[in-house]
């Protein structure tokens, strides 16, 4: 079962400052007047802790909605320096937020970091974008489907509220190199991530699944006979806002 709402969401990582929201306006202006798709849309834009506030003190809209990108496991006021709790960006104003992503990884956070993150983020009702992903290691020793396996079952935990969890399948390998999996290969891992889901979790629903890993303008169209694909999740295309319209109208071609 596919979900009626496709996803862009754009991780915007170190990047942005205030001139920035000038790019949230054209994206926003596109999708008003892009009749074709503008209701079967969701558009999340995961920016740095700092343009939080700023943007959604600045931009209102039932169309684009702004998130993070990692926060602190800690659900209360706590000493560690430097860090920003699911709490403190619940207050100013995220709705989203990505947790488990590769380069969260690989600065160290675990399958059991993440699910106290995951655990922490879903208390204050924001909406989680749960990535997982194999990396070119595991994929030439045939191990996507057992690390994925893995990744999900050591950071779900069934008694939470699995209307707020979104899952993004990002393979390790293809994020910023411009290589993405065969379109036979996806269908099988989406189909795979949405049972073991399903059956983890003891649920008739699964999430949205999205792909992310070198998503950009020329090769969406790829994406597009992919029943099981609810969206997608930009890296750096994302921080252009005619790269990123380009993507969402190139879909729709």
């Amino acid at each position: 079962m596919t979900n009626k709402l496709k996803y862009f969401v754009g991780n915007w990582k170190m990047f942005g400052s205030f001139s920035s929201l000038k790019n949230i306006y054209r994206i926003h202006r596109f999708c008003v007047k892009f009749n074709k798709a503008r209701k079967k849309n969701k558009i999340i834009l995961c920016v740095p802790n700092t343009l939080i506030y700023f943007f959604t003190k600045k931009f209102r809209s039932k169309i684009i909605s702004i998130g993070a990108q990692n926060c602190h496991h800690h659900q209360t006021k706590g000493s560690f320096t430097g860090s920003v709790n699911a709490k403190m960006l619940k207050n100013v104003g995220a709705k989203y937020i990505i947790l488990g992503h590769s380069e969260s990884r690989h600065e160290g956070d675990t399958n059991q970091l993440i699910k106290k993150k995951i655990k922490s983020a879903l208390n204050q009702q924001l909406y989680v974008i749960f990535c997982i992903g194999e990396t070119y290691s595991e994929k030439i020793r045939k191990k996507t489907f057992s690390v994925l396996k893995n990744q999900l079952k050591s950071s779900m935990d069934k008694k939470i509220n699995l209307n707020n969890i979104i899952i993004a399948y990002e393979p390790v390998w293809s994020i910023g190199t411009g290589k993405i999996p065969k379109i036979d290969s996806l269908r099988n891992i989406f189909r795979f991530i949405k049972n073991e889901f399903k059956k983890n979790l003891k649920t008739k629903t699964s999430p949205p699944v999205l792909y992310g890993g070198s998503v950009n303008d020329k090769n969406i169209t790829k994406f597009t006979s992919i029943l099981e694909i609810d969206g997608f999740l930009i890296g750096g295309a994302s921080r252009s806002s005619k790269k990123f319209i380009d993507i969402i109208k190139n879909y729709y071609k």
